[in-house]
């Protein structure tokens, strides 16, 4: 267990915000990079959260419940912002490998 750097993790502002209104729980981010493990903490705005899963999977995997984990209300939602939020061509590939992890503020700072 480490203490990583938020700032390694969640990749821009508007998602840190989301994390600390709770209305994120989990990213994902591309395979390439291994971001966090199981048991590790990051603070933000005073507050430190837990990674309590990381899962290997693929964007084929994803479901509704994802992505409301996520902040979109539904899968599609989710598949519409990546590809704006991506620069260059991003095309959903259910292929593509990718990494989710999922965290849950500390109750015990």
């Amino acid at each position: 267990m480490a203490h990583i750097d938020v700032d390694d993790l969640l990749p821009n502002d508007r998602v840190k915000q989301s994390v600390s209104a709770r209305e994120v729980t989990q990213l994902t981010r591309g395979a390439s990079n291994r971001y966090a493990d199981e048991g590790d903490t990051f603070e933000l705005d005073g507050e430190t959260f837990e990674i309590v899963g990381v899962t290997k999977r693929t964007l084929g995997d994803f479901t509704d419940a994802d992505a409301r984990r996520e902040g979109s209300p539904s899968l599609e939602a989710y598949k519409q912002r990546m590809e704006r939020v991506h620069p260059g061509p991003f095309e959903w590939d259910d292929s593509d490998e990718v990494i989710t992890y999922r965290f849950e503020r500390d109750q015990h700072p």
